[in-house]
This record gives structure tokens, C-alpha cells and sequence, in this order.
């Protein structure tokens, strides 16, 4: 089973939301979807969970249109959270479970299961409105796969978080992936993007400027950073064509090339003028190439 977004545009009246995006996700693929506020990311979900309809294209799951999975196939986690403040943990869980198809016994057993697995049954009867942000956090992650679904969209999941527990859900979430699950993933913490995902794709106002294989796009993008550490001025280098810029404090200073066929120019001119005591070439960052191409003009 796959995920197929094909050429897919999207338009609310004269806005164009999204412009002629196509990714796929292999099943049990983790598959990061970045871009900034406004960049189309809440609009694609909502394609795919067959809440908005494609303009132009297709939105498939296995061949299918989402329209027509089952309630039990996907599971959505979104940024903005949606919990009652006012119910119990216990009761909401059934409330969304039921909505899910599941029965009150069966949300009672996953749901149980899920918060023990989170330090967090104890609060099975306390009101939502009760709990800290971070446990809000992880009653609504239960909420989003406690029916086992085979797709899972998870919208910034660690947000509002302490770093045990973000690696608590991070475990969970590659358990999921382990057993099948095919997860759509996003977030603003770069890092968190690097350790999860192979694939990925970039939106930026509707418009999609990265995707492929998270290797693939780090070896095709043009701009290196070469740090180098040495006891005499090298502001001279700005003026040489294939360096962006030249950065960084009097001990360290950081170049930015355009290829790497300016490292043995770079290195050649260094000799001879002085102590080097560090020459290091760093290869782009996801948080890099994100700045670079998602970020304002």
C-alpha cells in the first residue's frame, strides 16, 4: 500500500493553496512533509484525510481515493490540538475511539495500554483541562493511534514536550513505523526530521522546491561551508567567484562556497600564508537547506 499525491492543486477562489505537488510514501515509509506557516503543509493533511477535495489531481491510498477509507485507515495528529477541556481522559478517548468505529471495551484496552506505555494512566479520570500541556500532548497522540490505523499524520508531535518524554513518544513512533505503520511527519525541529526521515519533500507558498531521498538532496545542494581556523586575514577570499561569503569570529571563520570544487582552490591559497589549525569542509544541515529554501525571499 502507498500514499499517491499526484499532481495535486489546490484552490480556495482566486488563492492557489497548493501548485501541481507529487510525492509518494511507500508503506511503512516516515516521510517528513517541511515548510513554514502558510507553506501549504495543513492544506495538503486535510487532502489527505479527504477533509478538503484536490482542485486538479489525484489523492490516493492504495490505488483508492482517501475518500474512500475506511475511518479506522488514518490517524492525524494536528498542530493545533482538539481535545474537550472539560471531559476526562478516559471519556474523550472513548468519545474520538467511538467516532473511529471502535467499541467502549476495545478504546478501553489500546487506550490503557497506550497510557501506561506513557506514564500516564494515572490521569485516565482527571479532566483535560487539568493536565500540562505535555500530557494534553500525549492523551491526543493516544487519541490518533489507538485504533491501529495504517496511515498516521503526526503535525509537530513533540511540541510542548521535556526531552525524556520526547524521546518516550519518539520511541513510539518508531515502534509504529516498525510495524507497518506509514506515517507522514513534520516539524520545525530539523534534527528531529534528520533522525526519522529517508524521504522527504519541502513546501514554500504552495509550491513544492525539495523532494527525494533526504541523501539525495543533501548531496544536490550547491552551498558548503568551509570552517577554517588560522592566525592571518583571509577576508580576501570574498572577492573570489565561488565563494558566497566569509563569516565567523577572529579565531574561526566560516566560507560559504557554492561547490566543492572551491575546497583545493580555498586550501592552495591558505599555504604559505600563515598557521592553518583547522580546514574543515561541513556538509549541509536539513536546517540549512530548509533556511535557504523555505525561507523569505
Amino acid at each position: 500500500m502507498s500514499l499517491q499525491i499526484q499532481q495535486v492543486t489546490k484552490r480556495f477562489g482566486s488563492k492557489t493553496a497548493l501548485h501541481n505537488i507529487s510525492f509518494t510514501i511507500e508503506r511503512g515509509e516516515m516521510f517528513g512533509l517541511l515548510g513554514s506557516n502558510g507553506a501549504g503543509k495543513t492544506t495538503t493533511f486535510r487532502l489527505i484525510i479527504g477533509l478538503l477535495k484536490a482542485s486538479v489531481g489525484d489523492v490516493l491510498w492504495d490505488g483508492r481515493p482517501v475518500s474512500r477509507m475506511s475511518p479506522r485507515t488514518i490517524g492525524y495528529l494536528p498542530e493545533e490540538r482538539g481535545l474537550y477541556p472539560k471531559l476526562k481522559v478516559m471519556e474523550q478517548l472513548i468519545y474520538l475511539g467511538r467516532l473511529r468505529g471502535m467499541s467502549k471495551q476495545e478504546v478501553q484496552v489500546e487506550a490503557s495500554k497506550w497510557l501506561s506505555r506513557f506514564q500516564a494512566e494515572q490521569y485516565k479520570n482527571i479532566k483535560i483541562e487539568q493536565l500540562s500541556k505535555g500530557n494534553q500532548q500525549k492523551v491526543q497522540f493516544v487519541a490518533a493511534v489507538m485504533h491501529q490505523p495504517e496511515l498516521l499524520i503526526l503535525d509537530e508531535p513533540f511540541s510542548g514536550l521535556d526531552p525524556i518524554n520526547m524521546n518516550t513518544l519518539k520511541a513510539a513512533v518508531l515502534d509504529l513505523q516498525k510495524d507497518g505503520t506509514t506515517i507522514v511527519f513534520s516539524s520545525h525541529q530539523m534534527n528531529q526530521v534528520e533522525s526519522l526521515c529517508e524521504n522527504l519533500s519541502i513546501l514554500k507558498d504552495g509550491e513544492q522546491v525539495v523532494n527525494g531521498r533526504l541523501g539525495e538532496v543533501k548531496a544536490n545542494y550547491k552551498i558548503r561551508k568551509l570552517r577554517v581556523r588560522c592566525d592571518f586575514d583571509i577576508r580576501a577570499l570574498d572577492e573570489f567567484s565561488g565563494v558566497i561569503g566569509v563569516s565567523g569570529s577572529t579565531e574561526e571563520k566560516v566560507i560559504e562556497i557554492t561547490s566543492r570544487d572551491m575546497v583545493p582552490v580555498i586550501f592552495d591559497w591558505l599555504q604559505g600564508r600563515g598557521v592553518v589549525t583547522l580546514f574543515e569542509l561541513e556538509e549541509p544541515t536539513l536546517h540549512d537547506i530548509f533556511v535557504d529554501k523555505a525561507g523569505g525571499r
